[in-house]
């Protein structure tokens, strides 16, 4: 009796892993073969102001704030908020052309402090569409003005392609990194643009009317400010929408103490997501009939890549010796096809979007990527990360 309870435990273990495996197969698939939707554009563009909050960013942001102005037109405003710095960001961003505000607190501390600080002092005159970029984001050709239209075409926020790049002449870990990020940024969330559905805010390049977020509860210090405001506005009947036509760009730290707090501060705070969100937009989802809510809640329920890949390939480990010791057979059917459809999808994201990133032989490379990022995971249960903390620069 017991031996049989272990077994059925173990397939509906199979059959929730299942979710987030078919979840990101279908958008790969999706992403790569379905046909292709431009984003909406209205015929005016409307008047913008793009909102930068920033930290201690003094070795990048004139930059930043130059290449911000070069895309702005006559009544756009920059505003960068220099939150709690301690070094010269505020001179530097007037110094190149930004309108500052300084903002100082000894407790509460976070973007999204910050993000309120500066929609506050935006009130005065506020635009018809913001825009909020990150002080270490440089932008593609025309990303302004592509997601302002979107934005005002369509009334919802708008999410530009937000890309993170491994420097140059780094070794194979920050590439695989990159590859993770092309898979979440671009590939998912292009595939569900492809079938109608939402997708979920990224922290940069993000647009919204002025009603939208000046309305929005962003006073927290909620480590992930960007997915909980996504997950309000779609609560609301405003889901983003994902605009590829438009980037915004940056890159990894070399540091290995720089990329270990920006991981941990991403994927805690998607698992954190994870567990406090999904079951609440499903329940949404069911009361209201939303295809939008239920997507978001899909889409959420993915986790991080490379804790998907080792959670496919332990369940594929534990179906195995329960097949050698037990005769399970139906246990390492199932899980045999999420192991499958993981590499599936893998190599469908890298063939389509990510052959200049790295090489096949360092994508087979990737399970050592994957075991190095099993301690954060372990930190997750144990000691997980709940507040904002800020990545350490290269210049730092």
């Amino acid at each position: 009796m017991m031996i049989l309870a272990i077994q059925y435990l173990l397939l509906l273990a199979l059959l929730l892993l299942a979710v987030p495996v078919l979840v990101l197969l279908s958008q790969v698939m999706a992403a790569r073969y379905a046909k292709t939707l431009p984003s909406p554009a209205a015929e005016r563009r409307p008047r913008i102001a793009v909102l930068v909050p920033a930290h201690n960013e003094a070795a990048g942001i004139t930059e930043v704030v130059r290449g911000i102005r070069e895309q702005l037109q006559p009544g756009d405003r920059l505003l960068v908020v220099a939150d709690n710095c301690s070094d010269a960001t505020a001179v530097l961003a007037r110094g190149a052309g930004a309108e500052v505000t300084e903002r100082f607190h000894d407790s509460l501390r976070g973007k999204g402090y910050a993000l309120d600080h500066g929609i506050r002092h935006l009130a005065q005159q506020p635009p018809e569409v913001l825009i909020i970029v990150d002080a270490d984001c440089l932008l593609g050709k025309g990303a302004l003005e592509r997601i302002a239209r979107a934005c005002e075409f369509s009334g919802r926020p708008v999410q530009a392609l937000y890309l993170m790049h491994a420097p140059e002449n780094t070794g194979p870990m920050r590439r695989i990194a990159e590859f993770a990020w092309v898979v979440k940024n671009h590939v998912r969330a292009l595939g569900f643009q492809k079938m109608g559905l939402p997708c979920q805010l990224m922290g940069t390049g993000m647009a919204f009317t002025w009603a939208q977020i000046s309305q929005a509860e962003l006073a927290t210090g909620h480590i992930v400010e960007d997915m909980k405001l996504g997950v309000d506005l779609a609560e609301a009947g405003q889901a983003p929408l994902f605009c590829p036509e438009a980037m915004v760009y940056s890159f990894f730290p070399t540091s290995d103490s720089g990329a270990q707090t920006q991981r941990t501060r991403w994927e805690h705070g998607h698992l954190s997501v994870l567990m406090t969100y999904v079951p609440r937009l499903l329940g949404g989802a069911f009361k209201t009939g939303s295809s939008a809510l239920a997507g978001l809640a899909l889409d959420l329920c993915v986790p991080p890549l490379a804790l998907l890949v080792a959670l496919s390939v332990a369940a594929w480990g534990v179906s195995a010796a329960g097949y050698l010791l037990f005769s399970w057979a139906w246990p390492l059917a199932l899980a045999s096809v999420l192991l499958l459809s993981i590499v599936v999808s893998v190599l469908l994201a890298w063939s389509g979007f990510a052959r200049q990133v790295l090489s096949l032989g360092e994508l087979f490379s990737a399970f050592a990527y994957v075991a190095r990022k099993l301690p954060l995971y372990f930190k997750f249960v144990f000691n997980r990360q709940v507040e904002w903390v800020r990545s350490k620069r290269d210049s730092e």
